[in-house]
């Protein structure tokens, strides 16, 4: 009970922040202009990058929380190695922001192709985007241990609050302030440091009582989780390249007007991957804390559960987003030709991130585990099969080749690699796996989503956006008929309430 909780406050709080993100976008076209939202999009791929410094030790801080819920870790021990990470993330902190802040000059000159913007509203943009970038990246070893506690519906609401102020109350902001690209990131600066505060604060409530304890900063704690850090840093360093290349390379090629219309139709297939956010947030502690009490029959029990959950709404968006991907873009934007052009981009990400979200499953086993080594190869040969392909397609064919590079090795590597992690997990894991918690609701929804096509679309935007709602209620229903998981809810809901009528 306490897990649905957790995923249902994820779910309510990433639908809200998404919403705001994906409601407020045509207000920021409107008073930024499409080359100054470039920008934003551009510091979106700066954020991501920055992960690079993480170097594993959120995802360490995270699982250490989880192992202490479950009793694996002192209190003493994890109050040390909150303390020694906070050093580290200081010093990384101020070193990547003055990186960046000093960089600014050139990547405005040499990288990014402006067009009418002025080159100092640019630089000065892209400085205060990188205190922006540390700001926030300091805030996520908090969120680390936040969540490692599994305190989400706490989580869920502040992200909410944060989002509000963030997204929305920009606009006001744009209004009676200003609108250029420095206006908006100082506005954004504001809202970070506070963040950072607040998420500082709860973290430190949470803490454990370790009386006379010593916790200055000190090496010794890192020692021993060095071996799962160093592959976690690994395998961010993997997955940011994996997921980032391909903007970063058409960072530089596009006009910056141009990837920002890029980077809208890949938020918008994001949009999959983010709707696996919440159960993988609430999944990886309670799998850790499962391991570490040796309880390895419900752990398994528990992930076949997470794959029907998050198939349920993953398939459904994917197979919506795909096969109707003009008509969303044009209800989205109210803007005609940027649906027609950015419509076969979101078509091919929208497929590639379903793929890349259920094979991420394996990962979460293996997260609990404490054994990554199977998982850094993959990401490894993935990586591979990727950049190659990459840099070929994007310098031959733009953001389409983009696409179907990300489609086609996320396909190989779902068909090819998860096979083989799930083999070494468990007997037989991987069968099941795909024919009861995969392939039933895929194949459902996919027929939904088909048989739909032959309708008529009316006129009018509105009415377009309802009819594709209802195409989409229509196809997650049809992928529900395939859970065998929600049938058994369902029947106990029946059953229980059956009971209670006869007591």
């Amino acid at each position: 009970m306490f897990l649905k909780r957790n995923i249902l406050a994820s779910y309510v709080s990433q639908t809200y922040v998404t919403l705001m993100s994906i409601l407020m976008l045509p207000l920021y076209l409107k008073y930024m202009g499409a080359e100054a939202y470039g920008l934003v999009a551009f510091f979106v791929l700066l954020q991501a990058w920055f992960q690079l410094l993480d170097m594993g030790l959120v995802s360490t801080m995270a699982r250490q929380t989880a192992l202490f819920g479950g009793g694996s870790v002192t209190a003493l021990s994890f109050r040390r190695l909150l303390r020694s990470l906070e050093g580290i993330f200081l010093c990384v902190a101020f070193l990547g922001a003055t990186l960046l802040a000093l960089g600014a000059g050139s990547v405005a000159e040499h990288w990014l192709r402006v067009e009418h913007l002025p080159k100092e509203e640019v630089i000065n943009a892209i400085q205060i985007m990188a205190l922006i970038a540390v700001l926030r990246w300091m805030g996520e070893l908090y969120r680390g241990v936040i969540t490692g506690f599994e305190r989400m519906v706490w989580l869920g609401a502040f992200s909410s609050v944060v989002a509000t102020v963030r997204f929305v109350l920009v606009i006001p902001f744009f209004i009676w302030v200003g609108s250029t690209p420095t206006e908006f990131f100082t506005f954004q600066l504001i809202v970070a440091v506070l963040e950072a505060l607040v998420l500082m604060r709860k973290a430190y409530v949470l803490l454990p009582a370790a009386p006379g304890s010593v916790t200055g900063w000190s090496w010794q704690p890192l020692r021993d989780v060095l071996g799962f850090s160093t592959t976690m840093a690994l395998a961010s360093v993997v997955w940011v390249v994996v997921s980032q290349t391909d903007k970063l390379l058409l960072s530089s090629l596009l006009p910056l007007a141009d990837y920002g219309w890029f980077s809208l139709a890949v938020l918008a297939a994001g949009g999959v991957l983010l709707l696996t956010g919440p159960i993988a947030a609430a999944l990886m502690p309670r799998l850790t804390a499962l391991h570490g009490q040796g309880n390895d029959d419900a752990l398994l029990t528990l992930y076949h559960q997470a794959t029907q959950w998050a198939g349920l709404l993953v398939w459904p968006a994917c197979f919506v987003l795909a096969w109707y991907a003009e008509q969303v873009l044009w209800v989205w934007t109210g803007n005609t030709e940027l649906a027609v052009q950015a419509a076969p981009t979101l078509r091919l990400y929208a497929l590639g991130n379903a793929a890349m979200a259920l094979g991420a499953f394996p990962y979460y086993l293996q997260f609990a585990r404490g054994k990554l080594r199977l998982h850094l190869l993959g990401t490894g040969v993935f990586v591979l099969m990727l950049l190659p392909c990459l840099f070929w397609a994007v310098g031959r064919y733009g953001a389409l080749g983009a696409g179907w590079t990300w489609l086609a090795v996320n396909l190989v590597y779902l068909a090819l690699w998860v096979p083989l992690v799930h083999a070494r997990q468990a007997r037989g894991l991987h069968g099941r796996w795909l024919r009861h918690d995969v392939a039933p609701i895929a194949l459902r929804a996919m027929g939904g989503a088909l048989a739909c096509q032959w309708l008529p679309w009316p006129a009018d935007r509105l009415l377009v956006g309802l009819q594709l709602l209802v195409i989409s209620l229509f196809v997650l229903l049809a992928g529900a008929m395939g859970s065998s998981s929600l049938r058994a809810e369902m029947r106990h809901f029946w059953r229980r309430r059956y009971l209670q009528r006869q007591a």
